[in-house]
């Protein structure tokens, strides 16, 4: 929204108006405010009308009758009796309009007599025909089938004295009692003066009721007021007269906050600091508010409030702090909203029927508590941003916790004033801080404060309690006392909470994207467009803000702040908040000229608190200007008069038109003021002809939704129709949007993956990108609900869909196992696909998360069950067939619901598609505890069968997050299916028998190892003989695996390449003999040994969180220890035929050559020895692990082992200049060429700044 005040309007106020009861129309019933009819009369609610408003127009503000009468009177009209209490009661009000600019409203509500005899009789009419009803229900007979409503059970026992109840309490007897009806006297203004309005009002009320006549007609006030009141310009004060007395409002300078006129300490007396808080964190997160209390004021005061605190931010979404009662279906919006709720008192919460709370913050005001939604991060540094508040708060005496007792009615600032406390320090009463004593004595917050405090280690001994200025200021200041401390008050807090931002954003400048093209252009491409470099940003935070952080750079606000930021050219034109916000910026900045503070966590405190507080103290104390005094105007004789206690319907030709000649309209000032405020209002749009400037406001406004304000007009069906119809159009918007920057930032990673592009998602941020997914879903499902059953509206229609499935399958079938592909169709299968995909079930998968206990909630399950969908690319496919259900479909949704637009459903469920290109582990990653079926299928080789096979096999599975420990597995039918704790990705599988038996000798394919949960699958190629004497004699493996894709979602979806580098053909340990494929040349094997090495380093490049395996890296194919197997098999003599050497042969030589050199003291430097040590002790170790594992596995724990204490480079050193080499390797060998193995060795060097963490599989069983 914009800040800007909807003005060209350089006058106080725009229209006066009055509202109330049209006695030519009479008693209309308020059909839309949704009252039943089960009310009394009294407290049923009846139209009001606008009665008159002056003037008739203004060009700058048209008048909106409609919006007023609904806005002045939320409830439409009310009655009472002489013995009612009838207090006047102030209420303000907010008017956005289409473009999003402002009007501000303030109403003063109050009851007159009613004097006309037909509303008398009509209302005595209507209890007649109420009383008959109420006699009818409680004398009805008792229903025959035990009485279905407990509330209607039989109370014929007590039926007489409850009618005589009823009409003592309920009843208006037109000769004994008098009736009243409310009237309402209202200001429409450009900009929130809230006090002064209310003084206005408040002065007027009384000249109506005092038994003394004010000196003036009324005409004469209210003509000053319209017409000789201007705005007082900016960082200036005002002075007017009232009825009764002088009224003051002071508006900030430009270099200061934002105008804000609303009493905060109500706020935090209301809700507490720690609510407040959260409540602010959701207002951040562009969460759906809804605010509920019976006091108008309450809920405007506290929305008011929570957006004010929010600068340099603004609220983008649908605003609506009073939300009339004809309006109660905008709750249906499934867009983020904030919006208050009028409460009539006897209603508890639970009665409230709202369409959407699985992403809800419900605040209710009255009984100070709020409901969050799930999973809402916390805001950076709380604890200690909590106790600064709590300071200022305390510095007034106000505890920082909700206080009931204060709040209720006009908030009087207690007697108690902290100054007295510190001049009472004086006299040497109080010992210590003055908190100690006399605070901790007044209520127990404080004193968990204090705990909280040494918890933080932030003394509250140093808590300066201001001493308090308007004591030395009273005869300067020219507002009250209280006055001046809500002031004092308001600002300190607002200081505090702006602080935070300039301290978190300190240095967001550096990561604006600034557009390559021309406005135009950008214009027209904002959607695709990033503006700010959210990866580097977050990069640099610390690791507790980026959950909070990493949500809000998605927001709205956030991506507005960035846009007006990006399209303002120097400090001239920039939007007043954003100037304000960079101006501090820059202040911060210059004091820690980008010192490691801005990086870490430490806690800044607000400093500018004084110089802020100053400036309104100087405007107090020395009024700028003084308007015009209130005069007699010229209105015929007899027209200023009108019955005393009734508010006349003032004379419209005298306040129709203001003065001809008016010193405001003329003065040259003014229409400066005028032009700065329209400059402000368009600051954003300054360097651009209006039809773009037109263009940009309604590209920047439809950004995240297409709808924004909702129109207060009569409602027609066909209106609310369209109404809904902008939301389908919104949320299909969205999801596109969502559906594309998921795609971009997925791919963008996985391009990375493939050795293109820079990195740019997080761990943090894909699961942001995928909570948002989360909340749009549950939005789309909430759109136009029939009955509202449980918080989530998602997984309710799911457990429908459930119910229903079940119902008709219970029929007796097929009694197969759930999950698995009946045997026949299996058998159809490829034969070498030894084991058939899961089977595509969504209430399988549904059953899954039902079974997992750590999931408690329904929005939890829902997320839960969206997260396991995308992991398994079937979440358009799985909401497919959830819609294709049309019955249920009508069944649980209104025509008008997002889910029965078919068109837009089919869009919808195609956009979701997409995200069947990418790989999310979105699921696996987040449920990291809890326990998941595997299945274990190993494949033997079909040349040599293993029918003879007489050993027993084992298996021991790795995965990022865990192993299983060893695993028998039986001989006959070679798979097993355990259950244990997610192991995360799965990376390496080690596999061995135990060479039992007569034929112990055995030639396995490779091992599949599938989830049961998420049905990834994953291949562990092997290709190798285990067992004695064949082979190298290994009778246990360690296997790389890798994800295997489903070709059938291949056919359904083009796809990127999977996310590990997908082996070309199955990798085998090279073994040297004559008959071994084609050898590789000295620069195809530099290049392998480069690549190998280049991706360990990648790896090491990216964040933590998005790493992938490591182990592949190492021992994968094309990995380290292959690309080192080409260097030592280049050029090595083979001896006989049919005889296999192995590279561990020659390293064994060479050890025994370094161990023998050592013994004979063979002169050599230090450093050689050092070297030679190293790797015979290494060698050793290996040698003498209890493992059974060949030479090939020896060879490839040995470069593992070196390449984690960077000894390789030695290594290839010592070994180059060893004499076995000469004798082993023929003259061309790689290791015989000093310029390649020094290249080779300069390589290998690269790894020493990396901290190699070898998975505990690959060193099983080695003690170094």
């Amino acid at each position: 929204m914009s800040t800007g005040f909807s003005s060209s309007s350089c006058r106080f106020a725009d229209y006066f108006v009055i509202c109330g009861l049209d006695t030519e129309s009479g008693l209309e019933p308020d059909e839309l405010s949704g009252e039943n009819f089960e009310q009394s009369p009294l407290r049923r609610t009846f139209k009001s009308k606008v009665l008159a408003h002056f003037p008739e127009n203004v060009e700058w503000n048209p008048f909106d009758q409609d919006a007023v009468g609904m806005l002045c009177m939320p409830k439409g009209l009310s009655f009472r009796t002489q013995s009612d209490t009838r207090e006047p009661q102030f209420h303000s009000f907010i008017i956005t309009r289409e473009d999003g600019s402002r009007t501000y409203g303030f109403a003063l509500t109050f009851f007159e007599e009613v004097t006309s005899k037909q509303i008398c009789s009509a209302m005595q009419t209507l209890y007649h025909m109420h009383n008959a009803e109420q006699y009818d229900i409680l004398h009805a007979p008792p229903t025959p089938r035990g009485s279905e409503d407990p509330r209607l059970a039989p109370p014929q026992l007590h039926a007489a004295p409850a009618i005589s109840r009823l009409q003592r309490f309920n009843s208006y007897d037109i000769s004994r009692d008098t009736l009243y009806v409310s009237k309402c006297i209202c200001l429409i203004t450009p900009m929130a003066f809230a006090q002064a309005c209310r003084r206005v009002l408040e002065q007027l009320h009384r000249a109506v009721t005092s038994p003394q006549p004010p000196p003036l007609p009324l005409e004469s006030y209210v003509y000053n007021l319209l017409y000789e009141v201007p705005l007082p310009p900016a960082g200036r004060s005002l002075k007017f007269s009232g009825v009764y007395g002088p009224l003051l409002c002071q508006r900030p300078s430009t270099a200061e906050l934002p105008l804000f006129d609303f009493h905060l300490q109500e706020v935090f007396e209301l809700l507490g600091v720690e609510n407040i808080l959260q409540l602010f964190t959701c207002a951040l997160l562009e969460i759906q508010i809804l605010l509920y209390s019976q006091h108008y004021q309450r809920l405007m005061t506290v929305a008011e409030s929570i957006t004010a605190l929010m600068f340099p931010f603004q609220w983008q979404h649908v605003y609506v702090p009073i939300l009339p009662a004809s309006l109660l279906h905008f709750l249906d919006a499934p867009v983020p909203y904030l919006m208050g709720l009028h409460s009539n008192g006897q209603d508890d919460r639970t009665k409230l029927e709202l369409p959407q709370e699985a992403n809800l913050c419900f605040v209710d005001i009255d009984n100070h508590f709020i409901e969050l939604p799930e999973d809402l991060p916390q805001f950076p540094n709380k604890l200690e941003f909590i106790q600064e508040i709590s300071e200022v708060l305390l510095a007034f005496g106000l505890s920082p916790e909700a206080n009931p007792q204060r709040s209720e009615g006009q908030t009087k600032l207690r007697g108690f004033r902290t100054a007295d406390v510190v001049s009472d320090k004086r006299n040497g009463n109080l010992a210590g801080s003055p908190l100690t004593s006399y605070l901790l004595r007044e209520n127990q917050t404080i004193a968990r404060l204090q705990a909280l405090v040494k918890r933080t280690g932030v003394s509250l001994e140093k808590l300066d309690v201001k001493e308090d200025t308007s004591t030395n200021t009273d005869t300067k200041l020219q507002c009250d006392e209280n006055e001046f401390r809500m002031y004092q008050l308001n600002i300190r807090v607002r200081e505090v909470f702006a602080n935070r931002f300039t301290q978190m954003f300190a240095d967001y400048e550096v990561f604006v994207i600034q557009p390559s093209h021309d406005k135009e252009s950008w214009f027209s491409n904002r959607d695709q467009m990033q503006n700010f470099d959210k990866a580097s940003f977050l990069s640099d935070q610390p690791e507790p803000y980026l959950p909070f952080l990493s949500r809000f750079l998605e927001t709205q606000m956030f991506a507005s702040f960035i846009d007006s930021k990006i399209l303002c050219h120097d400090d001239e034109d920039k939007e007043h908040t954003l100037r304000v916000f960079d101006s501090r910026v820059d202040k911060i900045r210059m004091l820690n000229v980008r010192t490691p503070t801005l990086r870490t966590s430490m806690y800044q405190k607000c400093t500018n608190i004084e110089e802020a507080e100053k400036a309104i103290e100087m405007r107090l104390c020395k009024i700028d200007h003084t308007a015009l005094h209130p005069h007699l105007l010229d209105m015929k004789i007899g027209q200023g008069r009108y019955e005393p206690g009734f508010f006349p319907r003032l004379q419209s030709d005298v306040l129709s038109t203001g003065p001809t000649s008016n010193k405001w309209a003329k003065r040259s000032a003014p229409a400066q003021w005028r032009r700065r405020d329209r400059q402000k209002q368009h600051a954003e749009h300054l360097y651009l002809d209006n039809d773009q400037r037109e263009k940009y406001i309604q590209e920047a406004r439809n950004l995240g939704t297409t709808l924004r304000q909702p129109k207060l007009s009569n409602l027609s069906p066909s209106v609310i129709a369209q109404t809904n119809w902008k939301f389908v159009e919104g949320l299909l918007k969205e999801c596109r949007n969502k559906t594309k920057r998921m795609l971009v930032e997925k791919m963008g990673r996985e391009a990375v993956e493939l050795g293109h592009g820079e990195v740019s998602i997080t761990g943090v941020e894909e699961n942001t990108l995928i909570a948002s997914l989360c909340d749009l879903l549950e939005r789309i499902w909430s759109h136009g609900l029939q009955v509202k059953q449980g918080k989530s509206a998602l997984w309710s229609h799911l457990l429908h869909y459930q119910e229903s499935k079940e119902k008709r399958d219970a029929t007796p079938a097929g009694l197969s196992p759930p999950g698995f592909i009946h045997e026949t169709e299996r058998r159809k299968s490829d034969a070498s696909c030894a084991m058939p995909p899961l089977k595509v079930s969504l209430i399988q998968d549904m059953r899954h998360i039902q079974n997992i206990s750590e999931i408690k909630t329904d929005v939890g399950k829902a997320r839960a069950w969206v997260r396991l969908s995308m992991e398994k690319k079937l979440l358009s496919r799985h909401l497919k067939q959830l819609l294709s259900d049309h019955e249920l479909s009508k069944k649980l949704y209104k025509r008008y619901a997002f889910l029965r637009c078919d068109d837009e459903k089919e869009q919808f469920l195609y956009h979701l598609l997409f995200f069947n290109a990418v790989d999310y582990f979105c699921f696996t990653n987040v449920f990291t505890t809890i326990m998941i079926p595997y299945h274990v299928v190993i494949i033997p080789s079909k040349k040599l069968g293993g029918s003879m096979f007489t050993a027993n096999p084992w298996v021991c599975v790795s995965g990022e997050l865990a192993e299983t420990g060893i695993l028998q597995v039986p001989r006959n039918t070679l798979e097993i299916t355990f259950e244990c704790q997610n192991l995360g990705k799965l990376t390496t599988v080690q596999m061995g028998h135990d060479n039992s038996g007569l034929y112990a000798k055995w030639l396995v394919e490779s091992v599949m190892v599938r989830n049961g949960i998420t049905g990834h699958t994953y291949k562990f190629p092997c290709g190798r003989w285990l067992g004695k004497g064949v082979d190298d004699g290994s009778l246990e493996r360690i296997l790389v695996g890798e994800l295997v894709t489903n070709t059938e979602s291949e056919e359904r979806m083009c796809r990127t390449p999977p996310m590990q580098q997908s082996p070309g053909m199955m990798r085998r340990f090279v073994t040297i003999s004559p008959n071994s494929k084609p050898k590789l040349n000295t620069g195809q094997i530099q290049e392998g040994v480069g690549e190998a090495i280049n991706g360990i380093v990648k790896h090491f490049h990216k964040p933590e969180k998005e790493r992938g395996s490591l182990t592949l890296l190492l021992c994968g194919e094309y990995g380290l220890v292959w690309a080192l197997e080409q260097v030592f098999q280049h050029g090595f003599k083979s001896p006989r035929l049919f005889k296999n050497v192995f590279i561990w042969d020659f390293l064994e030589k060479a050890q025994v050559y370094f161990e023998s050199a050592e013994q004979s003291q063979v002169n050599q430097d230090e450093n050689w020895q050092m070297r030679a040590r190293h790797f015979s002790h290494f060698m050793r170790a290996v040698n003498s692990t209890p493992r059974n594992i060949g030479k090939d596995g020896k060879f490839q724990m040995l470069v593992c082992l070196g390449a984690r204490d960077h000894l390789l480079h030695h290594w290839i050193a010592l070994l180059a200049e060893c004499p076995i080499t000469a004798q082993m390797y023929e003259d061309a060998a790689l290791l015989k060429d000093h310029s390649l193995v020094n290249s080779l060795i300069r390589v290998l060097q690269t790894l020493q700044e990396f901290n190699i963490t070898l998975e505990a599989s690959l060193v099983k069983g080695i003690g170094i």
